[in-house]
């Protein structure tokens, strides 16, 4: 693929603001537990941030609707800067056990930004890529993004033995600043929906694409039982099966989250290779991706052995990208480039919230019924995925 400088600037733009991200939950968990000492208390980032992810999908279309889509994302990667330097001045100024939760005002401004910033960070890619490219570059930034979550929660945890959380809070500010140089580089795109001017029609523009594409639907329809299946990764559960399943110490599930990165990794660099092939059979990867993802997480359920839960964990992540590279590629192809941004943000809209939900349900159930129960469930919900791409086979080839 021949690389244009707004592919460059973009991919840059977007993995240092990936790094900067990870950095910052890091700092954040790590000031609110020392503060509190309280699990519950850091556990609330994470909720705090889908809380107002979700929020900010719903009304960004209001925000297509009358500005241009590069003056929308810059505009919300300096917010989140001068948020962070803001955060770095409340904690090292004037926080303390009394009025901590004001942090959480700050992660719900930051996290309401992330939320208008990452559907048009997705809509992109087609404008700068040609079609015939999607593929491998839609593999490239996949690729590049799973290397920044194995190196960023690893290295993020041994820089807080070199620096303070205060300290690593200021350093994930100059890295949104650089984020916001490279992201000022890419040329503007011409989007359509711009001149939208009523209120309901731009809040609905990507609910009426959908509804309008079959094969949206069915993506869709898709991507709720791939979330609800997929909550079982979330920490507080996977925890829970390190535990009680496997019988060892926590180390493990850091082991479990990082060999998953690295099956992520693998089917990136795969279809990097191999992006023609991906592209003429995205049906048959499509469908055994997520029958292979199915069949290996049941058994992953049902193992008591931490060397085989970590090759199944390799494998479930090499299977899920294998299909969810191709998956993306549909997306970009189902609409016009100019509809594209309202259907990424109402796609995550359901994606945020349904997976805000059955997080809290998934953690109900492991209490309920077992942490073995729910990975059974999560895999028959895969398996059910592979059955609907059977049976909407001409929508997807």
């Amino acid at each position: 693929m021949k690389v244009n400088k707004n592919f460059l600037f973009l991919l840059l733009g977007q993995s240092v603001a990936n790094l900067g991200d990870v950095f910052y939950i890091v700092s954040t968990i790590s000031i609110l537990y020392q503060l509190t000492g309280s699990a519950t208390v850091s556990a609330f980032v994470p909720f705090s941030i889908t809380s107002a992810m979700f929020i900010s999908s719903i009304l960004t279309p209001l925000a297509i609707g009358k500005w241009r889509l590069k003056t929308i994302l810059l505009s919300s990667q300096i917010g989140k800067t001068i948020l962070l330097a803001g955060l770095g001045v409340f904690v090292l100024l004037f926080l303390n056990d009394t009025n901590y939760y004001y942090i959480f005002f700050l992660i719900v401004c930051i996290a309401f930004l992330d939320g208008c910033a990452n559907p048009i960070l997705s809509s992109f890619l087609p404008y700068y890529v040609e079609d015939n490219q999607l593929v491998r570059a839609n593999s490239i930034v996949e690729s590049i993004t799973q290397m920044i979550q194995i190196g960023a929660w690893l290295f993020g945890g041994l820089l807080l033995f070199a620096l303070s959380p205060t300290q690593l809070i200021w350093l994930v500010s100059l890295l949104f600043v650089l984020s916001c140089v490279f992201l000022f580089f890419i040329e503007n795109v011409h989007h359509v929906g711009e001149k939208e001017k009523k209120l309901w029609s731009q809040l609905t523009a990507g609910w009426k694409s959908i509804r309008s594409s079959p094969i949206l639907r069915k993506l869709v329809q898709m991507d709720i039982l791939e979330t609800i299946a997929g909550t079982v990764w979330i920490a507080a559960i996977l925890y829970v099966f390190v535990e009680q399943a496997l019988h060892v110490g926590e180390q493990w599930w850091g082991l479990i989250n990082g060999v998953f990165f690295i099956g992520l990794l693998l089917g990136s660099f795969y279809c990097i290779k191999f992006p023609h092939i991906v592209d003429q059979y995205k049906f048959q990867f499509i469908i055994f991706g997520a029958f292979f993802c199915g069949i290996l997480t049941i058994l992953f359920g049902v193992t008591s052995h931490p060397i085989v839960a970590l090759v199944l964990s390799v494998f479930i992540g090499l299977s899920s990208q294998l299909k969810n590279i191709p998956q993306q590629t549909i997306v970009q192809r189902s609409v016009s480039t100019d509809k594209l941004v309202t259907v990424y943000t109402s796609m995550g809209t359901v994606v945020t919230g349904v997976f805000g939900v059955s997080s809290l349900l998934m953690g109900v159930l492991v209490d309920l019924l077992g942490v073995r129960i729910v990975f059974a469930f999560s895999g028959l919900l895969l398996l059910v995925v592979s059955i609907m791409v059977i049976k909407n086979k001409k929508l997807i080839e």
